[in-house]
């Protein structure tokens, strides 16, 4: 990574010019453009995000700061600092007796791990700008630098006013914990040569300054909705040709107190310098956990940003937690499931903490909210839970601790959340399968008005959730327990396959359901189909009708009627027989399109089992008819749980397609540019198939072994995954294949771990570091050393 190379003679705090000489810390010492990644000049007027765990902003790449977002219609974007919003943006204005020009059409913006720019030219001027923002680490606060750069010939006199148009106010349900916004005033401050603006009815704070004094200050008339006010700092500029200057800005915000703000703003503008490297260290640091290098550069690096997604969503109120949010910017909060999928996927890259503190807060609040083991689905960041759970999240819970375990081994960790796991699945059966038939009822996945029957993702969800309970039971001695969720989930997996699979479809079903309830769903589907201009779907939804009037059953019965991506969750958690799954993959195959898989089969458009790389974005953004990524990742999980791995890379290749697409870096929830621009479970459709399933990754911290069984796609003929932290160990796996012949390299840092490699028996071995058993069905090589491999 080339942006991590350069050195840092900033530590500092200046760059040294010559003897007695120094200038400013300036971002670009560090940053350049060959580090980041270049928006594409038609998504300029789209948002961007620079992140902190603490403050985050959100504006558009054109440098404006737009009201946008449906949450608080108008209030996602600006300056948040959870639970309370600091700003609604800034304004910055170069002036001239003959001209004034607002920095808010941007030439350009570039996009780094941690840091972002926008780039302005005044030609007339032979002026060159660039705008640059960075949040440091557990910080409330954020710096805005200005790089102003002279390319003429003739000395350059101006003035530069920034505008700062504070927003005090509260979090989304922030009137359920009685957070009720008030008027914002301002007061300039000379300690801080700026601006501190308080909200009237509450101690919330944001101030704003210049590491240099201003000349000017003044209120000025302010122009978003709301109860913020507007204010101006105005400073006196001087450029010598070809000259250029740097002029820093501070905001930091506080719900707490003046003294706390203002203490923030201080430590920005004294330290940014060492604040600044710190995040870089660390920044490395996730580079290099988990690191992919394979032949498809796109799709490596598209892995390598998702780690740094994964960074901004992690959020921090320390009165209530830390956990990783579900995206940005209609999403900045804690959710059940997002994070149930996305956690797994965090393990697997090496970011710990935000998992271990993620599951702390999802387990404490529900057991405050619930305390029946239900786990909840969305949760404010002032503490007001929106939605105290779905039924699928439960389950999943169980699910998530288990393979959290296969990682850190620690048996106290389990014995800590299984108490909420047993209450859990109690509370799940008892008072969730009405009909005693072993699949609970309600709201999984799909949210789908009238869709809370027996849903196919439930049952599947559930039945792994007893498998894994019951591997829990086991290691911690509760061999009678583990023993009866061991029944339930066999007895669970022979229902599915059963119960659920529709033979006329090749697929498991949406739901099992009465014939009226499936009635009324496919009136309304009929309805959606016909609005959206789908015949073959009006088409499909009328014969089966008609199928259910002519063959009424008095019994709930399996239906097929939406082709949701949830009926390929059999295959993700690989219970489906084989010969089911390998006819249901092949069914998904009609609900694609270049981008991924639809949300709803039914909302399949023209583009639907092609792989053009053709798209028209609508006048409107809606999630129906939306492709995603969660299923397009379930589905290249599923596929690689049959020995599929081509097919498994194909998903993984069309997500890829909407990686910078909009946003440079980041990749949308909804492909390839809509809903968050950052979503957490993105993590999770790459890290699983990549990590457990083409480098076959099997942790089992608690035995100290690690077992790999590779299954690379063809067109990975050299690919390695370096630094995976099991435990206290580091795992690097190195595979290439020359002339169909494989060779894999194991190496580990904790010599005391055993390492395990299993690899089909198709070619005898040449060479061979370890101890090498053959097997009916490969050959497995063992060694406790550093290194294992064969070549053959």
């Amino acid at each position: 990574m080339k942006y991590l190379l350069y050195v840092p003679l900033f530590l500092l705090g200046i760059v040294l010019i010559g003897c007695g000489e120094q200038t400013p810390f300036s971002f670009t010492d560090g940053l350049t453009d060959e580090n980041g990644i270049k928006g594409k000049a038609e998504y300029l007027p789209s948002p961007y995000v620079t992140a902190g765990n603490r403050v985050y902003m959100v504006g558009h790449q054109d440098g404006t700061f737009p009201e946008l977002g449906w949450h608080i219609k108008g209030e996602m974007g600006g300056i948040w600092n959870h639970p309370i919003k600091l700003m609604d943006g800034f304004d910055i204005r170069l002036n001239w007796p003959d001209l004034t020009h607002s920095l808010e059409n941007a030439e350009s913006f570039v996009n780094y791990p941690f840091a972002n720019t926008h780039k302005f030219s005044i030609p007339e001027k032979s002026l060159k700008i660039e705008r640059w923002q960075f949040v440091p680490d557990g910080i409330e606060g954020i710096a805005i630098q200005v790089l102003l750069s002279n390319e003429g010939s003739e000395a350059q006199t101006f003035s530069l006013d920034f505008v700062g148009h504070a927003d005090l106010r509260p979090t989304w349900l922030g009137e359920r914990t009685e957070m009720i916004d008030g008027q914002d005033s301002a007061t300039f401050n000379d300690d801080i040569n700026g601006w501190v603006v308080k909200d009237q009815k509450n101690p919330w704070f944001v101030c704003y300054n210049a590491q240099i004094a201003p000349d000017k200050k003044a209120g000025t008339e302010k122009k978003y909705q709301g109860n913020g006010v507007s204010n101006v700092l105005g400073y006196p500029m001087s450029l010598k040709p070809h000259e250029s200057k740097t002029i820093t800005f501070a905001i930091a915000g506080s719900y707490r107190s003046r003294e706390a703000a203002t203490s923030t703003l201080k430590e920005i503008q004294d330290n940014l310098p060492r604040l600044f490297e710190e995040k870089r260290l660390r920044y490395m640091q996730l580079a290099d956990q988990t690191k992919l290098t394979i032949p498809d550069k796109k799709l490596e690096q598209t892995f390598e940003w998702l780690k740094y997604n994964c960074d901004w969503l992690v959020r921090t109120v320390p009165e209530i937690g830390t956990g990783i949010t579900a995206g940005i910017p209609d999403y900045p909060w804690w959710f059940g499931v997002d994070s149930e999928y996305a956690l797994q996927g965090y393990m697997a890259v090496g970011q710990e903490d935000a998992v271990y503190n993620t599951i702390k807060l999802l387990d404490s609040v529900s057991a405050a909210v619930n305390g029946n083991g239900k786990i909840i689905h969305e949760m404010s960041t002032n503490g007001a839970v929106f939605n105290s759970g779905n039924i699928n999240e439960t389950p999943q819970f169980a699910t998530l601790i288990w393979r959290i375990y296969q990682w850190n081994g620690d048996e106290s960790f389990l014995a800590r959340y299984f108490p909420t796991i047993k209450k859990g699945l109690q509370w799940l059966m008892n008072e969730n399968d009405l009909d005693k038939n072993g699949f609970p009822e309600g709201f999984g996945m799909m949210e789908i008005h009238g869709l809370d029957s027996e849903m196919i993702d439930v049952a599947v969800y559930t039945q792994q959730a007893f498998t894994d309970a019951a591997r829990i039971a086991d290691v911690l001695g509760q061999k009678a327990l583990a023993n009866t969720y061991e029944a339930i989930a066999a007895n669970l997996k022979t229902k599915i396959n059963t119960e659920f699979w529709s033979e006329d479809f090749n697929s498991y079903a949406d739901f099992i359901g009465t014939d009226e309830q499936a009635l009324h769903l496919i009136e309304d589907a009929i309805v959606r189909a016909d609005t959206l201009e789908k015949p073959w779907s009006v088409k499909e939804m009328e014969q089966t009708r008609q199928f259910i009037l002519d063959n009424p059953s008095n019994k709930p019965r399996p239906f097929v009627l939406h082709h949701n991506w949830v009926v390929n969750t059999p295959m993700e958690m690989g219970i489906a027989d084989t010969e089911k799954a390998l006819k249901a993959l092949e069914t998904v195959k009609n609900y694609v399109n270049p981008f991924g898989v639809f949300v709803t089969g039914i909302d399949r458009d023209e583009s639907a089992g092609s792989n053009e790389n053709a798209y028209k974005a609508p006048p409107i953004f809606t999630y129906t008819g939306a492709v995603m990524t969660l299923p397009t990742g379930v589905s290249a999980i599923a596929e690689n749980n049959y020995g599929r791995p081509n097919e498994a890379l194909d998903y993984l290749e069309r997500m890829t397609r909407s990686f910078s697409y909009a946003l440079p870096g980041s990749m949308y929830e909804v492909s390839p540019d809509f809903g968050m621009m950052a979503q957490a479970w993105n993590i999770y459709s790459y890290a699983y198939p990549i990590v457990h399933q083409f480098f076959g990754m099997q942790p089992n911290a608690a035995a100290k072994e690690v077992v790999i069984a590779p299954q690379m796609p063809d067109k990975w003929k050299e690919a390695s995954l370096e630094n995976v932290k099991v435990g206290d160990n580091e795992i690097s796996i190195f595979y290439s294949m020359t002339n169909n012949k494989p060779s894999v390299t194991v190496n580990q840092t904790n010599t005391n771990w055993t390492l395990k490699l299993l690899l089909p028996n198709t070619n005898k071995p040449v060479a061979v570091v370890g101890t090498l058993e053959n097997l009916d069905d490969g050959i497995l090589v063992t060694g406790k050393g550093s290194t294992i491999s064969v070549t053959y």
